[in-house]
């Protein structure tokens, strides 16, 4: 694979920050361009970022990359990558016109970002689950005009934490799932230090978090027809999601039925023995094991396993039959890692196995 240039759009937020980390030594992905908002722009990066939330330090070879505007200077940017990563905190509608301005400049772009994840000729990827809707990217790149450019989104964070494990269990056809998320502070962006308001407390509203919860799965399982995507009709999904003391790590509660039930060495089996696209191509980011689960009745924990396989491999533990569903079980991923900026950079790795990008 030869090594690509890229660039990171929103470098200085929380999820940029953790792209930096993810790509300062990156097998196929040269870091080459940093871009921020305007009051960013012409700083070395690490005289821009106001608060630097990671444990590990700012990577010293791109510390001192010069920051550009990621709206004045996306002509220069478009021009001197193969791609970029966008995770920036504007309103809905100025990061879809700011995704579409780069596709439009035959950048494609991969996005943190939920802007595009409902344009129903953007794929909205989980890589081990629906590869396939790549397919659908010929046709964005003719409904806009361009050779090269698109734009490709990873789904919400939370769903890294059951929809891989409801998943392999479809063949069983499920009837309905209820799911609890118990999600972490910087999914908000948020430390302990700046959202001193959440220590000793939960918070049992995350605005527009339930709707993502409930409607993207079904575009996840949707199929590409006429070039779009058309998400599935079934399961029914019903999400309550609350904002939890906890730094990193997404915990899901979740309640399945089936229409046809199976055994609990069924289900076990199934995760298992369950892998994806990304670990058939050994893609650099892929986890080995993608479902790991634990038998011990008080994992999986944040604390404990948020960064199993590098934090991109999803966790299930306290699988047991249940008296109003057919079964319970705990879900959990790391929300930073596979749920955001690892999750983006596995689908570009995804991408550019492919051929997307040349």
């Amino acid at each position: 694979m030869r090594k690509f240039n890229v660039g990171i759009i929103g470098a200085t937020g929380m999820v940029g920050q953790r792209f930096m980390l993810l790509l300062q030594n990156h097998p196929w992905f040269n870091v080459t361009v940093l871009a921020a908002s305007s009051s960013s722009a012409g700083k070395k990066y690490r005289d821009a970022v106001r608060k630097w939330h990671m444990g590990e330090p700012i990577p010293e070879k791109l510390a001192d990359i010069t920051v550009m505007d990621a709206t004045a200077d996306k002509e220069k940017i478009a021009s001197s990558v193969d791609f970029c990563f966008c995770a920036v905190n504007m309103k809905k509608d100025e990061i879809k016109e700011l995704e579409y301005a780069y596709a439009k400049l035959e950048c494609p772009i991969v996005s943190n970002n939920s802007a595009h994840r409902h344009t129903d000729d953007v794929p909205m990827i989980v890589p081990e689950i629906n590869p396939e809707h790549l397919e659908v990217i010929p046709f964005q790149r003719a409904r806009l005009g361009t050779k090269r450019g698109f734009i490709a989104v990873k789904s919400n964070c939370s769903l890294q934490s059951y929809v891989p494990l409801l998943h392999p269990l479809k063949k069983y056809g499920i009837k309905c799932a209820a799911v609890t998320t118990y999600q972490a502070i910087s999914g908000a962006g948020k430390t302990f230090e700046t959202m001193p308001e959440i220590v000793d407390n939960v918070i049992p509203y995350i605005g527009g978090e339930e709707e993502k919860s409930e409607i993207e799965p079904l575009k996840i399982w949707g199929k590409v027809e006429n070039g779009k995507i058309v998400p599935a009709d079934s399961p029914a999904i019903t999400a309550q999601c609350l904002r939890v003391p906890v730094s990193d790590g997404h915990t899901a509660a979740c309640f399945v039925s089936f229409e046809n039930k199976p055994s609990k060495d069924e289900i076990l089996k199934a995760w298992a023995e369950y892998s994806g696209e990304p670990q058939r191509l050994f893609l650099p980011s892929a986890p080995r094991q993608f479902i790991h689960y634990f038998t011990e009745d008080d994992r999986p924990q944040p604390k404990l396993d948020r960064n199993l396989e590098l934090g991109m491999a999803v966790c299930a533990g306290r699988l047991r039959e249940d008296n109003v569903f057919d079964y319970k079980f705990i879900g959990f991923s790391h929300n930073t890692l596979r749920g955001a900026a690892g999750g983006a950079v596995l689908l570009a790795e995804l991408l550019a196995s492919k051929g997307f990008f040349d």
